[in-house]
């Protein structure tokens, strides 16, 4: 009897299993047939202390100085001729401790370099006039500017010493995708060596910060005194330098941004051979495509960068590329968004030649272009506000009050000689011209890609395009020499 329910506990034991073993087996086929891989996304580790310990001595502590003379002193964003920065001036004489003052701030940076090559904000460095980075075990030395590009807030400092120093290596922010695990090694509020884990939160953030916006959003908590500071992948390399964050109160509230590697690698390569960040330029203003836009010029999609102006005697005009193209790909390249396009041809080799893909007249067309280099300043045309609003006999299109330009009513409204077209004496409150940004003094260049010289033109081809089916239209606009795209919908003020 004993062996009987032995040999029926076996029986059991080895159906049990051979049941389990061919679950097993199942699961793997069907992880075969279906793609799904436990291994292909990496979990939360058990711990970030092997990381911590491997990378925390290559991230530094930046303090920096400045002397400030209150007597030098004005009010932020008030001009240097104000009587409110007299006043301020008379306020702080009568302060007992009005004299010249040091100043002191911290960040974060990071080695990339044996040599004492360090990579910071430029925010963190600015102004100062003595640097120093301290390091986990307590050494502090002095550094010294290498170079810096305030247009996307990088700074490289140099370290002198006899001995090799820790390092990080820059990785490939192109690899990293929503939900992956990131790291953060910085000296938030003056507390140095702190170590902060979280996720990316999204990709190719812009907030306004410039034009070369394309920023990693994470939740891994970033404070102040982090800036400069690098953010890690799982691998231990830098995907990131921690720059800015969102919060009411000033401290993280999970909304934390760093420049991506792809974007700190050249500009630090740039700095270290050159002294100085060298981009790409082609020449051309852009705008973005609305929907209505590409409605109006027959594109579908709102996608590319509308060229709103050629720079004369620049690489676009010299390719033929024109005034109201929109740019759908460069070099290789697709331009999804306007902000793509400067990115792109700022990346690119100066003096290289590039491919070019627009949209005209309802055509795809490829152009060669020659990369020429970016100036370091650009011209600005300063729009000219009116003496007093003329009240002209007017034509009255999709809310706006047109007139005929005459010598009077450029000099009333500020327009110059080279500009022709239609002027915009008036605009309704309550049109959707208002919402676009049109004001009186603009003029209208071009309405649906037609050059108009009277009212008449613009309310011809507004009918015409009405009759054609179009829901909207394609307005050419100068604003004080400042040419831009507006779309407008038809059927309707």
């Amino acid at each position: 009897m004993i062996a009987t329910r032995r040999e029926a506990r076996t029986r059991q034991d080895f159906i049990a299993g051979f049941a389990a073993a061919l679950f097993a087996v199942f699961l793997g086929f069907s992880s075969f047939l279906f793609g799904a891989s436990p291994a292909s996304a990496r979990g939360a580790p058990d711990s970030f202390a092997d990381l911590a310990e491997r990378l925390s001595p290559a991230v530094v502590n930046i303090s920096t100085s400045q002397v400030l003379d209150p007597g030098a002193m004005a009010i932020p964003g008030v001009p240097e001729d104000s009587p409110l920065n007299e006043f301020f001036d008379e306020f702080l004489e009568q302060q007992q401790d009005a004299r010249p003052q040091r100043v002191q701030s911290l960040g974060s940076g990071f080695l990339i370099d044996p040599k004492g090559i360090v990579v910071t904000n430029n925010h963190v460095i600015d102004g100062a006039d003595k640097i120093e980075v301290t390091f986990t075990d307590g050494t502090t030395l002095p550094a010294t500017v290498k170079g810096v590009d305030p247009k996307t807030d990088l700074a490289v400092l140099e370290i002198r010493t006899d001995k090799e120093l820790p390092y990080v290596d820059l990785g490939d922010s192109e690899r990293i995708r929503v939900g992956d695990w990131v790291v953060a090694i910085g000296n938030p509020f003056g507390l140095g060596g702190t170590v902060t884990a979280g996720i990316v939160s999204a990709l190719n953030r812009d907030i306004h910060a410039g034009n070369y916006d394309d920023f990693i959003q994470t939740d891994a908590a970033i404070n102040r005194g982090n800036s400069g500071g690098p953010l890690f992948d799982m691998e231990g390399r830098v995907v990131g330098v921690n720059s800015a964050i969102i919060s009411p109160s000033g401290s993280s509230v999970g909304i934390g941004f760093a420049v991506p590697a792809s974007t700190v690698r050249p500009v630090v390569e740039q700095i270290l051979k050159y002294g100085e960040a060298r981009r790409g330029w082609i020449g051309v203003r852009i705008q973005s495509v609305t929907p209505e836009i590409a409605e109006s010029l027959g594109l579908g999609v709102a996608r590319g960068a509308l060229v709103a102006g050629v720079s004369p005697g620049g690489p676009a005009a010299a390719a033929g590329i024109e005034t109201g193209d929109i740019v759908l790909a460069f070099d290789g390249r697709t331009i999804s968004a306007m902000r793509d396009l400067p990115r792109v041809v700022a990346e690119a080799a100066i003096g290289s030649t590039a491919s070019i893909q627009l949209f005209r007249d309802g055509e795809t067309l490829t152009r060669k272009i020659e990369v020429a280099r970016l100036a370091d300043e650009e011209e600005k045309v300063a729009s000219v506000a009116p003496d007093e609003t003329p009240q002209p006999k007017a034509t009255v299109v999709l809310g706006l009050s047109l007139s005929e330009l005459n010598e009077d009513l450029r000099r009333r409204f500020g327009v110059t000689e080279e500009t022709n077209g239609v002027l915009v004496t008036d605009v309704d409150p309550l049109s959707a011209a208002v919402e676009k940004g049109v004001r009186p003094g603009d003029v209208i260049v071009e309405v649906a890609q037609r050059a108009v010289e009277t009212p008449e033109d613009v309310e011809r081809i507004v009918k015409s395009e009405e009759k054609g089916g179009r829901s909207s239209i394609l307005l050419r606009i100068s604003a004080g020499g400042d040419i831009r795209f507006i779309a407008l919908r038809l059927g309707g003020e």
